[in-house]
């Protein structure tokens, strides 16, 4: 069994005194008082995208604590065998009684066996952060909350190309993950429409979270391949490694910067002119969002009509980032 950091979020209170039925036909017994558990599925504890995430399923959870129900995060210890360690965490949830299921599809084929048995258990499934509207579509999921990491990518790949850049590097350390292929594939059309063009340095997932290792493989990558002139990575752990491979290398006048995902770290580089731009795709409103909506169609059946539900991308560059400094003061970019 893979290992997993499991925490409830917030306790079970009574709820209603008169027998109540969920929008999936499901009968709630009156006499145990209790609103629906809710299990999310998330990112690593340890990891700044994730704990963004996870504030916004935090407060989305006050709301479901007061209807006396509960939310239980999930997450993995690394991020080594992603896809099958995700699989067992949604069947955990499922083992442990959930009444509905919220988790990203980051390796489908891992993990769509385990969601579809989230579905013909008759519990309803929200598919976000990684996976899009086609993946909830598929395995019949309510909705997609996220961005979409095609999208975002060809528009960083166009920021890139009307900045003047040429040639893209896209790192990629969790290579084979849905969510981060879109991502580089992005990077490589958007660039591509302007002009230019775009690579994928792939690195193992074990080099995931270690700057030494992640900064040297840039670091040989730009020294090989002198026309390049831009490096984007698809957080902003490895956006640090790049930084200072960048610097090593004497190729900071050169060699623009770019990432996914946001922290105070990229907004001071992006301040300071040392960084071009993130790609924020609001990870606060994902957890927020995905958690409320679940939680809204088991208590009262109300299902969104609009498919998907995007929180991104937003570009934070020179132009918009004092705006984007005050949110991540309030922890919620």
């Amino acid at each position: 069994m893979v290992a997993v950091s499991v925490g409830a979020l917030i306790t079970v209170s009574a709820c209603s005194s008169s027998s109540d039925k969920t929008a999936n036909g499901d009968t709630k017994a009156a006499s145990s008082g209790k609103g629906p558990a809710i299990f999310v599925v998330g990112g690593k504890a340890d990891d700044p995208f994730w704990s963004r995430v996870k504030r916004g399923a935090d407060d989305a959870a006050k709301v479901v604590k007061s209807g006396g129900g509960s939310v239980t995060w999930l997450a993995p210890k690394n991020y080594d065998n992603l896809g099958p360690d995700a699989a067992k965490l949604i069947q955990t949830a499922m083992s442990q009684g959930a009444d509905g299921v919220v988790g990203p599809d980051w390796v489908p084929e891992a993990e769509d066996a385990a969601f579809k048995q989230v579905v013909s258990g008759k519990k309803p499934l929200v598919i976000y952060n990684a996976g899009g509207i086609d993946a909830a579509n598929s395995l019949g999921a309510l909705n997609y909350f996220g961005s979409d990491e095609a999208t975002a990518g060809k528009a960083g790949g166009e920021f890139f190309g009307k900045d003047g850049e040429k040639n893209v590097l896209c790192v990629n350390t969790l290579p084979g993950a849905a969510n981060t292929e879109a991502r580089c594939k992005g990077i490589a059309d958007g660039i591509g429409e302007n002009g230019g063009k775009s690579s994928q340095l792939p690195l193992p997932s074990s080099k995931f979270g270690d700057p030494t290792a992640v900064a040297q493989a840039i670091k040989a990558a730009l020294l090989k391949d002198s026309s390049i002139d831009g490096v984007v990575t698809i957080g902003t752990g490895d956006a640090n490694a790049a930084a200072s491979a960048i610097e090593q290398g004497g190729l900071a006048d050169k060699v623009k910067l770019g990432t996914f995902d946001l922290d105070d770290t990229q907004l001071g580089r992006i301040q300071s002119g040392k960084q071009l731009f993130a790609i924020d795709q609001q990870p606060y409103m994902q957890g927020y969002l995905a958690v409320s909506a679940l939680y809204a169609y088991i208590q009262w059946g109300i299902e969104l009509p609009q498919k998907p539900i995007l929180t991104g991308p937003a570009i934070i560059s020179k132009d918009n980032v004092e705006t984007a400094v005050a949110g991540s003061k309030a922890g919620v970019r």
